[in-house]
């Protein structure tokens, strides 16, 4: 198939190295001359395009499949807005007016949608409950893929991420030097939240749908902490109660927002639709990443 990811960025550049090994034709979009090279080193072909720039999208190929994997790079609800609302209104504008439209676009979400759930579990069928105004807009972006695309003749697909970890991102610090408060974390693996939309792509499986995409085991943050500390070979963080961290008043807004959120995000749609983790838990995900951190250690 024709695969074209729009913001080929850390999960995209996975996302092209899996679907090339599987034979398929990919095109990978960025913006900068940096993420170009990255495309072009994943093997896929690059293309330069802004999909705040309506006219740039008109040098786009002609994709079966489009993947919407675009970031803001951490900036504000402002700039979501801009790059998931308006940026993927202008892809479906695009690529509805062609006379070879793809089939379907699968947009990459957030399980951030949700907000806080007082730790009980949660899944496709769970009411959303945005708490920001970038969650609120990524809630948006997921109304036009489900219900705007078939507008323009194409199938939407939401895939729900929990939080994303593998190289560059295994942030150790953050749980080896504490302190590490109360609550649960959701995660997936960089190489699993690929290897689930290529699969999704492949069986052209969840056409209308949405899919949440997470590991098997949603992690008791002392616990985790705890096991790193273990493997590392360190001595366990310091822990703090939720109530006593947002007590102490050293934390930001989003900090305190993220504190106050606990969910525990379940993964059986995706096990249903076929999607066999390569990382079903964080112990295998990690593993590499604290054996160097011991070794180092060690030295």
């Amino acid at each position: 198939m024709r695969v074209v990811v729009l913001g080929c960025g850390y999960v995209g550049l996975e996302l092209a190295r899996q679907l090339l090994a599987d034979g398929h034709d990919v095109t990978g979009v960025r913006r900068s001359a940096a993420g170009l090279a990255a495309v072009s080193e994943a093997g896929a072909d690059a293309v330069e395009a802004d999909v705040t720039e309506p006219a740039s999208l008109g040098s786009l190929p002609d994709g079966d499949v489009l993947v919407f994997a675009a970031s803001t790079g951490g900036r504000g609800a402002d700039a979501a807005r801009e790059v998931y609302v308006e940026g993927l209104s202008n892809v479906l504008a695009e690529y509805g007016s062609r006379t070879d439209p793809p089939e379907r676009v699968i947009y990459t979400s957030s399980t951030g949608v949700y907000g806080d759930h007082g730790g009980d579990w949660v899944d496709e069928e769970t009411p959303l409950d945005p708490t920001t105004e970038k969650t609120e807009v990524l809630v948006e972006a997921e109304r036009l893929v489900l219900e705007s695309a078939a507008d323009h003749g194409i199938d939407g697909t939401v895939v729900r991420f929990a939080g994303l970890y593998g190289p560059d991102r295994f942030r150790l610090d953050r749980y080896l030097e504490g302190p590490v408060t109360a609550g649960y974390l959701n995660m997936i693996h960089r190489e699993d939240a690929a290897g689930a939309v290529a699969h999704l792509i492949e069986t052209d499986g969840a056409r209308g749908e949405v899919v949440l995409v997470a590991d098997d085991e949603p992690a008791d943050k002392w616990a985790f902490a705890d096991w790193l500390a273990d493997e590392a070979r360190v001595a366990r963080p310091e822990k703090r109660a939720k109530a006593e961290r947002i007590e102490a008043g050293d934390l930001s807004p989003a900090a305190e927002r993220r504190v106050r959120t606990s969910k525990r995000c379940r993964n059986a749609k995706l096990h249903d639709l076929g999607y066999d983790l390569t990382y079903p838990t964080y112990r295998e995900g990690y593993r590499s990443a604290v054996e160097a951190t011991s070794e180092t250690s060690s030295d």
